[in-house]
């Protein structure tokens, strides 16, 4: 198996010129903000790195945070770019080393929310262990379900629970205990529940007779390490497409505060 290797340092970016636009934008998705840390409820839809075309990705709208003889905030994880939800920024140097030596060493905990169909997965709960190896198609990667003796397989571990049920549909808790690409997806797709949304790995595009807007997947919240001390916890409200469909399919009620 392929060992975990940590991410290379890179020279700081040239900035990047921003509309006001996108600088309203960006202001807009900061949900917690203290002198080492920044954490930002990412939309569906934007990237979190490395994108194409001509919209910036949100680690280039991050440049509407830079300061004269400072380091503009740096994004200390990704999220796919049609998950919504929690991601963190480091204001300081010290707070992103700080902050990757300990995302590398697994002691951030991640907790997402699905809409998986066709019903809640069996059992309601549990762990799924299955290796994944990394697969490309052109200029599009994907991540597949493997041996664990494979050559390529990186070790993948995810826990779920189920927190509400109805007539196609489930909402689900998982927490990823392992850090691959798509790995929740891939997961939920392997014991037959994708996400609802999910074209690339077999998700329903409709749900309820409603249409999916998007892949329904949103990292509900994150806790941490915090470079001052102690753990530091937040989290990011339903984004209101997410929850006009669950509402839909009957899965509110407790299920929107589980």
């Amino acid at each position: 198996m392929k060992p975990r290797t940590p991410p290379k340092l890179k020279a700081q970016p040239k900035p990047v010129a921003l509309t006001p636009e996108e600088i309203a934008l960006v202001r807009s998705l900061v949900i917690y903000e203290d002198a080492d840390i920044m954490a930002l409820n990412k939309p569906s839809g934007l990237s979190s790195q490395g994108g194409r075309g001509q919209v910036n990705t949100l680690d280039e709208l991050l440049w509407a945070f830079a300061k004269p003889g400072k380091a503009r905030p740096r994004l200390i994880h990704r999220l796919d770019r049609d998950t919504s939800g929690v991601i963190l920024t480091a204001k300081t140097k010290p707070a992103a080393s700080f902050l990757g030596k300990h995302m590398m060493g697994r002691r951030f905990a991640k907790t997402y929310r699905a809409i998986v169909t066709p019903g809640a997965p069996e059992p309601s709960g549990g762990v799924i262990e299955a290796a994944l190896r990394r697969e490309e198609a052109g200029r599009e990667a994907y991540m597949r379900v493997c041996p664990p003796d494979h050559p390529d397989a990186e070790t993948a571990m995810t826990r779920y629970r189920t927190l509400a049920k109805g007539a196609g549909a489930a909402l689900v808790e998982a927490n990823p205990q392992t850090g691959r690409m798509h790995q929740i997806r891939v997961h939920l797709a392997s014991i037959g529940r994708p996400i609802a949304g999910d074209a690339r790995y077999g998700g329903a595009l409709m749900a309820g007779g409603r249409p999916v807007p998007r892949l329904m997947l949103h990292a509900a919240s994150l806790s941490f390490p915090h470079p001052a001390g102690g753990t530091k916890t937040i989290t990011a409200g339903t984004p209101a497409d997410m929850q006009s469909l669950i509402d839909a399919l009957g899965l509110g009620g407790n299920a929107a505060e589980a």
